[in-house]
C-alpha cells in the first residue's frame, strides 16, 4: 500500500513539473488596453468575422521563432490588420501564449471598436482595419510608474546616455528584432538601472528612433523622477527598473555602460632569495608587453590607414554617381528655356527639366559669385544628398563645369505652400485635415535636421515659399542647405551676415546674429499660426490697434477667443485641435529662446492630446524690414532682403 502511494505521488510531482511552464507563461499579468473611438463595428458583420479569423490564427505559425507576427485577412473595406510582438528574451512556446491570450482578451474588452492595442507584461497585441504594418504609431502613449529618485538632476545625467545608447542600437535592429538592453550606476541611491528599448521590426531605422524619442519625451510630462517606469505605445516601448527584468544572454546586449571596477592591486614581492628571480620575470614581462603593445600599434595604424583609403574612394564614387554632365542639363530643361522656369530668387533661377528616362526634376542654377571652390562644393553636396527623409527634398545630384553650377532635385508637382495657402480661392481646398498633416510632416522634418541626420542641421530659413507639397499634399522642406554649409561644434553661434526673411527671423538672431536651433523652432512657431489664420505674417497688421500676427494671435488667445483668427475658409472642422495649434504656435515664438519648444516636443504635442501645454508668455515682437542691428554689437550686421537664400549650419554628434 505505501508503495503504491509512493508511486501515485512522484506522478503528480512529475506532472507539476511538465505543467508548471505553461501555466506560467499562460499568466503574464495584463497591464494596459486602449480600445479606439473612430469608428464602430457590429458583432456580425464581415469585418468583424474577419477579424475573430485573424486573430485565431495570429499566434498559431509555430515556424515563427523570432517573437513578431504580422498577418491580415479580407479584402478591401473589410480587411483587417493584426500584430503580436513579444520581448526577446521570451521562448517561443511562451511567446505564442503571450500573444494568443492578450489578442482574444482584447477582442473581448473592445467588443465593436475597428482598432485596439493592449500591453501584457512581456508581450503587446494590436489589430486595426486600416495597414499598421511598417508604420510608426506613437498615439495612444502610455505611462507606469513606481518608486522615486532622491536626487532628479544625477539621476537624469545618468539616464541620457543610457537612453541615447539604447536608441541607437534598438533602431540599428536587424527585420526580426529591434531591441537593446544596458545598464547605467546610480550613485546617489547606490543601484543599478536596468533598461530596455524595443521597437516593432517592421520599422525603419529612423521611425524606430523617432518612436523611442517620442517615448522619451512623454517621460518629461508625466514621470520625470521615477526610479521604475514603463512607457508603452503601439509601435516601440521602453522601460528601467531597479532589478533585472530581462535575460541579458537572450537579448544579446553588449555589457553595461557603467566602469568596470579596477583590479585588484598584486601582492608585495616576499623578500630573501627569491628576490633576484623575481625582478627577473618582472623585467621580461615588461619587455614582452611592451612589445605586444607595439605591435598592437602597428596594426592599428595600418588598419586605420586602410580604413581612411577606402573612405576617401567611397566618397570618391559616391560624388562621381551624383555628378550630371551640363550637356544632359540643358537638353533636359530645353536649353533652360523660360516656359520651364518655376522660380526664382537671390540664389539664381529654378527651371524644371525632364531627363532621358522620363524622370521629372528640377534644376537649380546657382549664380556665378557664391566664392566657393569646387572641391569645397563637391563636399557639400556629398553631406546634403545623405540626408534621407520624407519631408525633405531629395537632392538627385548636381553639375559643376566651368562657372556653371547646377543642383538637381526631384520634382514636388504642387509647387510651393504659399502659393496655395495665401491664395484666396485655392486655400479653400486645404481643409483643416490636410494643413494639419502639413504642420505634422514639417515638423518631422525639422525634428530630423535637429536631432536624427548625421549631422545637426539649422535651416535659418523656413517659410512657407520654402515648404513644397508633392502629390498627396505631403510637405517637403526645401533649401535646407547648398548656399553654404558651416561645420560648428557648439549648439549657438554667432554670425556677421544675416541671411533670411522678415517675418521669420528670431529677434535673437535679427538683432544680434545669434542662433540655434530654437531660430527654426520660432521660424516654425509664425508657420503654424500663418497656415491657421491664412494670412501672412509680413503683411497682417490688425487694424483695431495696429498689432501683428504674433501678437494677434496671442492677444485672442489670452483673452479666449482665439477663434477669431481662424481661417473661416476651413469651415468644419475640429476647433479643440486648430486651438491646441495655436497654442503650441504661441510656444514656438516666445521672445526667450530657452522658454520655446523642441521640435521633439512639439511632435510629441501634435500626436498625444494627452501632454498638458504651459501657459505662453507674449511673444517676440514682430521683425520689420525697417529694423535696425543692435548699437552695442561689434559685428557688422547685414539684414538681407526676401529673396535671400538660406544658410545650413550643421553640427557633428
Amino acid at each position: 500500500m505505501s508503495t503504491s502511494r509512493l508511486s501515485l505521488f512522484f506522478f503528480y510531482a512529475i506532472l507539476i513539473i511538465l505543467v508548471n511552464p505553461t501555466i506560467n507563461a499562460q499568466r503574464d499579468p495584463y497591464v494596459l488596453h486602449e480600445c479606439s473611438t473612430t469608428g464602430n463595428v457590429t458583432s456580425n458583420s464581415t469585418l468583424r468575422q474577419n477579424l475573430n479569423t485573424l486573430i485565431s490564427t495570429l499566434s498559431s505559425n509555430t515556424q515563427i521563432d523570432y517573437g513578431f507576427y504580422n498577418f491580415t485577412a479580407g479584402e478591401g473595406t473589410n480587411k483587417v490588420y493584426a500584430t503580436g510582438l513579444c520581448r526577446a528574451d521570451l521562448s517561443p512556446t511562451d511567446c505564442r501564449s503571450c500573444v494568443n491570450m492578450s489578442a482574444h482578451e482584447l477582442l473581448q474588452l473592445c467588443p465593436t471598436q475597428k482598432e485596439g492595442v493592449m500591453w501584457y507584461m512581456n508581450c503587446t497585441a494590436r489589430y486595426s482595419n486600416n495597414s499598421i504594418f511598417g508604420v510608426m504609431e506613437t498615439n495612444p502613449t502610455r505611462a507606469l510608474t513606481s518608486g522615486n529618485v532622491s536626487n532628479l538632476t544625477e539621476f537624469n545625467a545618468v539616464l541620457k546616455p543610457l537612453f541615447y545608447d539604447l536608441r541607437v542600437r534598438a533602431s540599428a535592429g536587424g527585420i526580426f528584432r529591434k531591441i537593446a538592453v544596458g545598464t547605467a550606476y546610480y550613485k546617489s541611491d547606490n543601484y543599478t538601472i536596468y533598461g530596455l528599448m524595443q521597437c516593432s521590426p517592421d520599422l525603419s531605422e529612423m521611425d524606430c528612433s523617432n518612436c523611442l524619442v517620442v517615448a522619451q519625451e512623454y517621460i518629461q510630462g508625466c514621470c520625470s523622477g521615477n526610479s521604475g517606469l514603463r512607457i508603452l505605445a503601439p509601435s516601440c516601448n521602453l522601460r528601467i527598473e531597479t532589478d533585472q527584468f530581462y535575460d541579458s544572454t537572450l537579448v544579446q546586449s553588449p555589457p553595461s555602460l557603467s566602469p568596470p571596477p579596477p583590479p585588484p592591486l598584486p601582492p608585495p614581492p616576499s623578500k630573501g632569495k627569491g628576490s633576484n628571480s623575481s625582478k627577473t620575470i618582472i623585467a621580461v614581462v615588461v619587455v614582452v608587453v611592451i612589445l605586444v603593445v607595439i605591435i598592437i600599434c602597428i596594426c592599428i595604424s595600418l588598419r586605420v590607414r586602410k580604413q581612411r583609403k577606402k573612405a576617401k574612394m567611397d566618397e570618391i564614387s559616391s560624388t562621381e554617381s551624383l555628378h550630371f554632365d551640363f550637356p544632359t542639363i540643358r537638353v533636359a530643361t530645353d536649353n533652360f528655356s523660360d516656359a520651364n522656369k518655376l522660380g526664382q530668387g537671390g540664389f539664381g533661377v529654378v527651371y524644371k527639366g525632364m531627363l532621358s528616362n522620363g524622370q521629372e526634376i528640377a534644376v537649380k542654377r546657382l549664380s556665378p559669385g557664391s566664392g566657393q571652390g569646387d572641391l569645397e562644393f563637391k563636399n557639400e553636396i556629398l553631406l546634403v544628398a545623405k540626408l534621407q527623409h520624407r519631408n525633405l527634398v531629395k537632392l538627385r545630384g548636381f553639375c559643376l563645369e566651368g562657372c556653371e553650377r547646377l543642383l538637381i532635385y526631384e520634382f514636388v508637382p504642387n509647387g510651393s505652400l504659399d502659393q496655395v495657402i495665401f491664395d484666396p480661392a485655392k486655400r479653400a481646398y486645404l481643409d483643416w485635415q490636410t494643413r494639419y498633416k502639413i504642420i505634422e510632416g514639417i515638423a518631422r522634418g525639422l525634428l530630423y535636421l535637429h536631432e536624427d541626420s548625421r549631422l545637426r542641421i539649422i535651416h535659418r530659413d523656413l517659410k512657407t515659399s520654402n515648404i513644397l507639397l508633392d502629390d498627396e499634399m505631403n510637405p517637403k522642406i526645401a533649401d535646407f542647405g547648398m548656399a553654404r554649409l558651416v561645420i560648428l561644434d557648439q549648439t549657438h553661434i554667432n554670425t556677421n551676415r544675416i541671411v533670411g526673411t522678415y517675418g521669420y527671423m528670431a529677434p535673437e538672431y535679427a538683432y544680434h546674429g545669434h542662433f540655434s536651433v530654437k531660430s527654426d523652432v520660432f521660424s516654425f512657431g509664425v508657420l503654424v499660426l500663418e497656415m491657421i489664420c491664412g494670412q501672412k505674417n509680413g503683411y497682417f497688421r490688425n487694424e483695431e490697434n495696429g498689432e501683428d500676427l504674433l501678437t494677434y494671435a496671442w492677444t485672442n488667445w489670452r483673452n479666449m477667443t482665439a477663434s477669431n483668427i481662424i481661417d473661416p475658409t476651413l469651415g468644419v472642422g475640429s476647433t479643440t485641435e486648430i486651438i491646441r495649434c495655436i497654442h503650441i504656435g504661441l510656444l514656438c515664438v516666445q521672445e526667450n529662446p530657452a522658454d520655446r519648444l523642441t521640435m521633439a516636443s512639439v511632435v510629441l504635442m501634435l500626436n498625444s492630446n494627452s501632454i498638458t501645454l504651459s501657459v505662453p508668455s507674449r511673444p517676440a515682437f514682430f521683425i520689420h524690414s525697417n529694423v535696425e542691428p543692435d548699437s552695442q554689437s561689434d559685428q557688422s550686421i547685414l539684414l538681407a532682403s526676401t529673396n535671400d537664400v538660406s544658410i545650413t549650419a550643421l553640427h557633428p554628434r
